[in-house]
């Protein structure tokens, strides 16, 4: 039943306050996977009541339309791989949308070390274009700082880079002389 205070507003009634936010839920959730905190976020900064918000989010985790680890499994695996970064960038970002550290922990076990250092590989190799002509030193702290960015560890970063940068040069000194310049 909808009453109206003195000021004339119209208050929402729980079964409708209950309805909106399943509106915003399932919206939220068809445009992409999201995590359990940030599905809170969205039903506070749209007005619904903490009690009403907290009811639907726990029936939706038990139906299973909302599921941290899943969700922290698929952005491991899309954002890994896809964007080259290491278990320190997807960690933060996990953490950042609210994704408990039991979760964020299975997930990252899942990633194969040895895939994380192809990933920083192929991030180096792309970018060995904008760094050819420029001195071993500065190319080494440019594609150092890219990898850093990224999460990878320090030790990873360096030898990666001399890696390729090995190959790299390698590669240029076997070319002849009027391709190579």
């Amino acid at each position: 039943m909808t009453s109206e205070p003195a000021s004339g507003e119209r208050v929402e009634t729980e079964a409708e306050a209950e309805e909106r936010a399943r509106s915003i839920l399932l919206n939220q959730l068809t445009a992409q996977a999201r995590s359990r905190s940030q599905l809170a976020d969205k039903l506070a900064a749209k007005d619904v009541p903490d009690d009403v918000a907290e009811r639907l989010l726990d029936r939706f985790t038990e139906v299973g339309l909302i599921d941290d680890e899943a969700f922290a499994r698929a952005w491991v695996a899309s954002r890994g791989p896809g964007k080259g970064l290491a278990r320190r960038a997807l960690s933060a970002e996990l953490r950042r949308k609210g994704v408990a550290d039991d979760d964020v922990r299975t997930a990252l076990d899942e990633l194969d070390p040895d895939d994380e250092r192809e990933a920083a590989r192929v991030l180096v190799r792309r970018r060995l274009r904008s760094v050819r002509g420029v001195e071993t030193a500065r190319a080494t702290q440019r594609l150092v700082g890219m990898l850093a960015r990224k999460g990878h560890p320090p030790g990873v970063a360096y030898a990666v880079v001399r890696e390729v940068l090995a190959e790299d040069r390698a590669d240029a000194a076997d070319l002849p002389e009027e391709i190579a310049t």
